[in-house]
């Protein structure tokens, strides 16, 4: 496998070489200035020994004997410094042949000549300096063979400097040239490319002369520049895809809009699912479509509605039992699928291919886990679906199962309204005419005793009663027609008591006071009309009991909704045990106020009238 070498390790591989050069050209230079040093050293010592040869020649003739030592000991300590060098100081000896022969001769020359100047007779005068003339002329010639090398070290630092100048202006080179080669080369290359892709020439290229980092980049260039080519000319197609794919796109969303506005607005059964399923052929590009619903045992499945489905097909499928055909879908066991007829018409879907289609589409609807019905496309070719498309399906079953239980739920509060109206009137007959009625009954009966006795008082005074008796009989039928007449208005209740209060002026010719305090947030109309129920009641027990001059009714609508109902009749005593009508009338309150979670509190005191206070919870009534 190739090593990729990146531009950081080219450029660092040729500063490495460079630097190792520049450290061995320099401790090269280092090792040659020492070695001048130490030379030098040591032929400042041979000097040395020169001056100290003379000096003990003037002394040994003479009787100076320790000065004789002393001077000696100072040449022995020369000699050996030469020997051994010194640690302190850059000093020794070359190791050249030369060099190393002369001091060697000139060891043994100082060996002979200490052996003839330490002996007890010390030669002549002229002797000694004889000697000593020889013995200097060896040393001069240690002298002259270190001066020779030290003459060819100093050639050789010369010869170091010219080359470290050299290698300067080599390395200096050396890098513009890798700089140019690597770095700048490439990056004009790069810039003339983006000058011919600015210019729109999409069919620039950059040569790719490394694996480094300028390497990748003329690769990305290659890429971008042919990535741009093929958008430029693919960017038409590529922009008819896309508009395609937001036309399909908007068609869903408009079929989803257009399904929900309609299973909105349907009013029956019959308008939703005949509506729905020319929809849903419409939506689906289906030669026909069906709408099935399943009981709740899921036994079986009706045909709710179709559309452009042949008549022939509609009544052999009015009724298809789970599992008889591929249509009907199991509980545990509803998809969506696209199931194929087979061409001979044979199978479970043998009238499907006599009808000339060739495909169906089955999509369960399903609420809340649970199927409740199918939806069937009818194609009279091959049909397949994308996964936008069962998705559309399914969505729309969804709508048509919310629509159908909405319907159903629809249904049942109307009927559930119709049996609390049917209970209010069944109780307000009870509460009021059938009293009446039965009381008119007994009059009756005492009536027909009295004629057989021909008691003319008895008969009197039950005419009397009986007359009486349909009086508040009518009063009462009056009154139940202005009750049910009555309706408040879904903003404010206020309109319903002032009308409630004009008629019962009309009919007793009490007068009536309304009082408003604060400002509170509307009641829902449910709650409306039973509060005005509680107040035509209490009304009611006025009209009946009370034998009051006046009526005030007082609204409190903040922190909660209070309304009193008070007079100036005749009252009566808490009996809660007692069983006449006033008591009747005050369980039939407490029975609305209940419904609504309110509570009704009745205080009255014998010859000072009565007080009816309905106070609803702090607004419960807002969940409702």
């Amino acid at each position: 496998m190739r090593r990729t070498r990146t531009l950081a390790t080219k450029l660092g591989a040729i500063g490495a070489v460079l630097m190792v050069m520049a450290m061995a050209s320099i401790g090269l230079t280092f090792w040659v200035t020492w070695q001048l040093e130490g030379g030098a050293a040591a032929v400042n010592e041979a000097g040395r020994m020169r001056m100290q040869t003379w000096r003990l020649a003037q002394t040994l003739p003479g009787p100076h004997a320790a000065r004789l030592q002393t001077q000696l000991a100072q040449f022995e300590q020369t000699l050996g410094l030469l020997r051994s060098g010194d640690p302190a100081r850059p000093l020794f000896v070359p190791r050249d042949g030369a060099s190393q022969v002369a001091f060697l001769e000139v060891q043994q020359a100082w060996a002979t000549l200490r052996q003839a100047w330490t002996v007890a007779t010390p030669p002549a005068a002229d002797t000694v300096a004889l000697q000593a003339e020889a013995f200097v002329a060896r040393v001069d010639t240690f002298v002259s063979a270190i001066e020779s090398q030290l003459a060819r070290w100093t050639t050789l630092l010369n010869s170091f400097q010219f080359v470290m100048m050299a290698l300067a202006i080599g390395s200096a080179v050396t890098l513009l040239y890798a700089a140019y080669l690597f770095v700048f080369n490439p990056l004009a290359r790069l810039q003339s490319g983006l000058a011919r892709v600015g210019e729109g020439d999409l069919t620039a290229r950059v040569e790719v002369g490394s694996d480094d980092e300028f390497g990748a980049l003329s690769q990305g260039f290659n890429q971008m520049a042919a990535t741009l080519q093929g958008l430029y000319q693919n960017l038409e197609a590529k922009v008819q895809e896309k508009t395609l794919g937001l036309e399909q796109q908007h068609a869903r969303l408009a079929a989803l809009y257009e399904a929900a506005a309609f299973v909105a607005r349907a009013g029956t059964l019959d308008e939703l699912s005949q509506g729905f399923a020319r929809q849903l052929r419409q939506v689906a590009r289906a030669d026909a479509s069906a709408v099935r619903w399943s009981d709740e045992s899921n036994q079986r499945y009706l045909l709710l509605a179709s559309d452009c489905l042949p008549q022939a097909l509609v009544d052999e499928e009015q009724c298809v039992f789970t599992g008889d055909c591929l249509c009907g879908q199991a509980q545990g066991q509803a998809s969506t699928r696209v199931i194929p007829i087979r061409p001979d018409g044979g199978g479970t879907l043998g009238h499907c291919a006599r009808a000339g289609f060739e495909t169906v589409v089955s999509v369960p609807v399903q609420l809340q886990e649970r199927v409740v019905g199918e939806l069937n496309l009818f194609y009279r070719g091959q049909a397949a679906l994308g996964d936008d498309d069962r998705a559309l399906l399914e969505t729309l079953a969804s709508h048509l199962a919310g629509a159908i239980e909405g319907l159903r739920a629809g249904a049942l509060e109307r009927e559930t309204a119709v049996a609390e109206e049917r209970g209010l009137l069944a109780r307000e007959l009870h509460d009021s005419i059938a009293q009446s009625l039965a009381f008119l009954k007994i009059q009756v009966g005492l009536l027909r005793g009295a004629l057989k006795r021909q008691d003319a008082l008895q008969i009197e005074r039950t005419l009397g009663e009986l007359d009486a008796g349909v009086h508040e009989s009518l009063s009462d039928v009056r009154e139940l027609l202005v009750h049910f007449r009555t309706r408040t208005n879904t903003e404010d209740i206020m309109p319903a008591l002032r009308t409630t209060l004009q008629k019962f002026e009309h009919q007793t010719g009490l007068k009536t006071t309304l009082t408003v305090e604060g400002h509170g947030l509307p009641l829902p109309a449910d709650v409306q009309v039973q509060v005005l129920h509680v107040v035509q009641e209490a009304l009611s027990n006025v009209r009946k009991h009370a034998q009051a001059h006046a009526v005030w009714v007082d609204v409190q609508q903040a922190p909660v909704w209070r309304v009193e109902v008070r007079d100036d009749g005749q009252g009566f005593a808490n009996e809660p045990d007692a069983g006449d009508e006033t008591h009747v009338g005050l369980r039939i309150m407490r029975e609305r106020a209940s419904s609504i979670g309110a509570g009704v509190e009745v205080s009255s005191v014998p010859g000072s009238g009565t007080c009816v206070v309905l106070t609803l919870p702090e607004r419960q009534w807002l969940a409702a």
